[in-house]
């Protein structure tokens, strides 16, 4: 039985293999080919949606992991698809070398936060897939494959990049990488409609720039992290326990609270923002990123136009207010460049995400339709890990080169082999096109 990290989602499979070359990989998809099974992918399971679930081959790749070759002349390394983006970023380091931009949780398999488009922080700052340079990947058939970003015909790279498992295994990537560098991230209270008014200023102003708000509280927090010369200086114990507390322990006694007494849940939004007071923290890049994360939820998030940003954040907490909607978890408000991936989140466009979540246990189902509803008005694109119930007629429109990831997609995998139900809700059926226009599927 599998169960992703939320718990939410489980899967009993005909079969669960731990593959250690790309070889074993090809074998294993031959196999369940010929069975006629669905091959799926597990990571660290930190996606929302059932994008994993099979009853047929589940692959887990943890012994397909490492660091398989560093050039830090040409600023490239080569990672086998199941490294974790915590092991990579430690072995980075001690190379010297470091990822430009992360996302906020390190646990999952580099493959995985690809597939799922992961994206960061940073207004001038690439996402994950857009830091990738080249992806080797097992197709259908058995046959192993690279694409790279200096292809003269780059249409497989850019489908390959972010493609939710559907092309294929990703066995390996090739990134790009800068040398190591310290943050100084500072987290401050400010009052959420001064933040809201100059985001702009404060994505021009910092690298990396985030907050995060509690819908009955007057302030956000906010998160400036800004590169600093000199060694980094790790928080010491009390430090340590600090942020613990901060993030996991304390947050989750609060909330806890308010899934008890879901009345007092306004008073303790403004509590927590309060208590969270100012804190600095001086250190490596990935450790400044990324925080542990205990505390069990549920999520939608959703890509926009980065001037939406402050007009989505107010809608959904004007939604909130007039219902009185028990929402326990912070929102959260992140920024990055342009990716130029088929199916990247911020494709073709500067862009900001707006993350809503829901304490396990808590009801999410009519929040996160308010908050699809909100977000689709103003542009929106569903994260590809995160929760949403767009099918592929509805997001089709939603990407320039969908037509040029589906026709790659029927090129490797004209069966199917890598389509589970909701692969198939999200991209279509096997051979069957969406067309950007929504119209008619086409063959």
């Amino acid at each position: 039985m599998w169960e992703n990290w939320s718990g939410e989602l489980r899967c009993a499979p005909a079969r669960t293999l731990r593959p250690s070359t790309a070889g074993e990989v090809a074998r294993a998809v031959v196999e369940a080919r010929e069975a006629g099974q669905v091959v799926r992918v597990a990571g660290a399971g930190h996606s929302f949606t059932p994008v994993v679930l099979t009853d047929g081959t589940l692959l887990s790749l943890d012994r397909l992991a490492g660091v398989l070759d560093v050039d830090r002349a040409g600023g490239r390394v080569r990672v086998a698809g199941g490294t974790t983006i915590n092991a990579l970023s430690r072995e980075l380091d001690r190379h010297g070398l470091a990822l430009e931009n992360l996302g906020d949780i390190d646990v999952q398999a580099i493959a995985g936060a690809l597939a799922t488009s992961t994206h960061g922080t940073g207004g001038a700052k690439p996402s994950l897939p857009q830091q990738v340079e080249a992806v080797e990947l097992v197709t259908a058939d058995g046959s192993v494959v690279r694409a790279a970003r200096d292809d003269a015909d780059d249409g497989l790279f850019r489908a390959a990049c972010v493609a939710v498992g559907a092309l294929g295994v990703v066995t390996a990537v090739e990134l790009r990488v800068v040398p190591a560098f310290t943050l100084r991230r500072v987290d401050r209270p400010e009052p959420l409609e001064d933040v809201l008014d100059s985001l702009d200023e404060r994505i021009a102003a910092h690298p990396h720039f985030e907050l995060f708000c509690f819908p009955y509280a007057r302030d956000a927090l906010t998160r400036t992290s800004d590169v600093v010369d000199g060694p980094p200086r790790p928080p010491g114990p009390w430090g340590q326990r600090r942020e613990t507390w901060t993030t996991n322990t304390g947050l989750e006694l609060l909330v806890r609270l308010g899934a008890r007494f879901p009345s007092s849940i306004p008073l303790l939004n403004r509590l927590v923002t309060r208590l969270a007071g100012t804190s600095t923290k001086v250190d490596r890049s990935f450790r400044c990123f990324a925080s542990p994360r205990h505390v069990r939820f549920t999520e939608t998030e959703w890509s926009l136009p980065r001037a939406a940003a402050a007009d989505v954040v107010r809608a959904v907490r004007a939604w909130c207010d007039e219902r009185r909607y028990p929402v326990n978890f912070p929102f959260e408000v992140r920024f990055v460049a342009p990716d130029d991936a088929d199916l990247g989140t911020a494709h073709g466009r500067a862009s900001a995400y707006v993350a809503v979540h829901a304490y396990r246990g808590m009801p999410f189902e009519e929040l996160f339709a308010a908050v699809q509803a909100i977000a689709l008005a103003h542009g929106g694109r569903p994260h590809w890990g995160k929760r949403h119930a767009l099918t592929a007629r509805e997001l089709a429109p939603l990407y320039p080169r969908w037509d040029a990831f589906q026709a790659q997609r029927a090129a490797l995998d004209p069966e199917g082999v890598f389509t589970n139900a909701h692969v198939a809700q999200v991209l279509g059926a096997p051979g069957v096109v969406e067309t950007r226009q929504a119209g008619a599927a086409t063959m």
